[in-house]
């Protein structure tokens, strides 16, 4: 089969890869429209050793299942859950599964990603895609949990003063979840692309220049850089919370006496619930479609990396 292969930091279009084997209680997956992600280019650029296949944003359809009684799911439209876990080890049994001390996970760790013709997933991780959902909207599920996760893991309110730093693909996505707790927001916006989309949905954007004074409750870094998180330490209130939402690959220095005095909370945020995604996109909530700068036939697979690595792009779309 066709897939993007991941090595030593290279990728490689491949025509020569072998479909996935089919084992017990997993599924196979035929892809038919996968995201490129910062994860993605996080990768290439070594923020975590990965060989294999690449991607884990995908919409697809359930081509073969190991379990017969699951024989009734062939044939179903279905994003996936990325991560796998074992079930069976203090994370697993503690309910924290997305920690799980065996898992892997898609197109990221010890698990070929979507970025291929074909892929396998446990099938309890395979979530059936609503009729009313189109395929260019629910390849933004995975992310659009990511960016709920923050409102699963701390209350915002529409009194809490919020900034965003950073307005690319996570950063907007983030933007409109918070946008419907009706909190006073705000995002750091570099690009008019970006500025123009946030004006759209009626959210203000600020320019990082005119953040001069720390008055806000929580602020969200979803730039994954130095001057990002120094930004969010000039911006967030004494008592306030950081909320780290990108990869950092490379060490940052903190002054740690201004967490210290300043009475901060530092929370990491990673991979959210993917049903309340899917509910906001099926009741209309959140309009993703807004962001696709452009769609690539997988053939297309290497010239659409190097689109989605130009400054200002949002979101770029592989079609199988």
């Amino acid at each position: 089969m066709k897939a993007l292969w991941l090595e030593n930091g290279r990728l490689f279009f491949r025509e020569d890869m072998p479909e996935p084997e089919l084992v017990a209680d997993e599924a196979i997956v035929r892809v038919r429209l996968a995201g490129i992600c910062a994860t993605d280019l996080g990768l290439i650029n070594g923020y975590y050793p990965f060989t294999g296949i690449l991607g884990h944003e995908f919409v697809g359809e359930i081509v073969a299942v190991a379990n017969m009684a699951q024989q009734h799911r062939i044939g179903e439209r279905v994003v996936g859950e990325i991560n796998v876990n074992c079930g069976s080890c203090a994370n697993c049994l503690s309910a924290n599964l997305t920690h799980c001390q065996q898992r892997t996970v898609l197109g990221i760790k010890n698990r070929n990603g979507a970025f291929a013709e074909y892929l396998s997933l446990p099938l309890k991780n395979l979530i059936p895609i609503p009729n009313t959902i189109s395929d260019q909207k629910a390849v933004f599920t995975e992310p659009l949990a990511a960016a709920l996760e923050i409102q699963a893991q701390i209350a915002i309110k529409a009194s809490h003063k919020v900034l965003i730093i950073g307005a690319g693909r996570l950063g907007q996505l983030i933007a409109y979840t918070l946008a419907l707790t009706g909190c006073h927001l705000a995002v750091v916006a570099r690009y008019e692309k970006q500025r123009q989309l946030l004006s759209q949905h009626h959210i203000n954007w600020l320019d990082e220049h005119t953040i001069l004074t720390p008055e806000f409750d929580f602020v969200i870094e979803a730039t994954g850089s130095e001057n990002g998180f120094k930004l969010a330490l000039k911006a967030i209130r004494p008592r306030g919370t950081i909320i780290l939402k990108s990869t950092f690959k490379d060490e940052i220095s903190i002054n740690m006496a201004n967490l210290v005095v300043n009475e901060i909370t530092l929370l990491g945020s990673r991979c959210g619930d993917f049903l309340p995604a899917l509910r906001l996109l099926e009741n209309r909530l959140i309009n993703p479609t807004y962001l696709v700068d452009e769609t690539f036939h997988f053939n297309e697979v290497l010239p659409a990396f190097k689109r989605v690595q130009q400054p200002g792009t949002l979101k770029i779309l592989l079609r199988f």
